[in-house]
């Protein structure tokens, strides 16, 4: 971690936290791959608002509505009332993950491929798509996305950007995982176009495809990051994404860290280590304060980062 920084333990004792997201009453909501989405309070006992979900991969808030993404869909919970806003989505190896709500309150929704490699047969997969809050107008809003796991919106300029986990079948060097910013209407190229690390450029047949903004290591499942606009890290922090890279399936040691990547100005595509020290990080949120809060799926931990002059 960079000099200037500090790091805590949050709260510890989940059950494979696979995202989270802050709540308007301050509280951290944390989803656990068994099903439970648990409210937390800083060193404090979590409180389970809803169960039995269907491996819930992404959580986001629309005010007081919790928006989560399931297996095959996305669910609302608001007053203790859990209902379907979308059912009936592909999966496969991959399913429904990241989520970002924008400022006229629609909704968009990564959907992962079902396969490493292949030719999808509905077109909602391995695609980012966009709805209403209500869970109507569902469209394919971009698409060549295998694993569009982490979704976030720059305040600054209202941007959204992904992160993307790359195929398999490259050997264990190719290809990159990758942050992307999201347009309507783009192609990112999976199945046939790939963003190569060690050219960082794009491989493959790549006539049309839209490159990636970074290119992370390969094979690190870069999963929910954060883009910081809070007050309380140094400036140069404004308007970077932070990415937890879970680590190689291998079980290699490659990733298992927090990444800040560059999304703009002159040196937009610089990725930088940040922290180390997790077994899987894989949720990234900023609290209240400004600090950055990590859930660690293999150690059941949820790590608070602040700037050393930071409440």
């Amino acid at each position: 971690m960079p000099a200037g920084f500090r790091a805590q333990i949050y709260a510890s004792g989940l059950a494979a936290p696979t995202a989270i997201a802050v709540g308007p009453d301050g509280r951290l909501y944390v989803a656990e791959q068994s099903g439970n989405v648990v409210a937390m309070t800083p060193g404090g006992v979590g409180q389970v608002v809803t169960r039995g979900l269907r491996i819930p991969l992404g959580l986001a808030f629309d005010g007081n509505v919790l928006l989560i993404a399931v297996r095959g869909g996305l669910e609302s919970l608001q007053g203790g009332t859990l209902r379907p806003l979308v059912s009936g989505l592909p999966s496969g190896v991959h399913q429904q993950d990241g989520l970002a709500v924008a400022a006229d309150g629609s909704i968009f929704l990564g959907s992962g491929s079902t396969c490493d490699v292949c030719q999808e047969s509905d077109p909602r997969s391995a695609a980012i798509l966009h709805l209403n809050a209500d869970g109507s107008g569902l469209q394919v809003y971009a698409s060549g996305t295998r694993n569009p796991y982490g979704l976030a919106i720059m305040p600054s300029t209202n941007s959204l950007y992904s992160t993307v986990n790359g195929q398999d079948n490259l050997g264990a060097g190719e290809p990159a995982d990758a942050v992307i910013k999201v347009t309507q209407g783009a192609f990112y190229g999976w199945p046939r176009c790939w963003p190569n690390l060690s050219a960082r450029a794009l491989s493959g047949i790549c006539q049309g495809v839209t490159a990636p903004i970074a290119y992370l290591a390969a094979h690190t499942s870069a999963d929910g990051f954060a883009i910081y606009s809070a007050a309380s890290f140094p400036a140069a922090y404004q308007d970077h994404a932070f990415v937890a890279e879970w680590g190689a399936n291998s079980g290699g040691s490659t990733g298992r860290d927090l990444v800040d990547a560059t999304l703009v100005g002159t040196a937009a595509g610089r990725v930088n280590e940040f922290a180390t020290g997790f077994s899987h990080p894989i949720g990234v949120a900023v609290d209240p304060l400004g600090a950055l809060l990590v859930a660690d799926y293999g150690s059941g931990r949820v790590y608070r980062i602040q700037a050393a002059s930071g409440p």
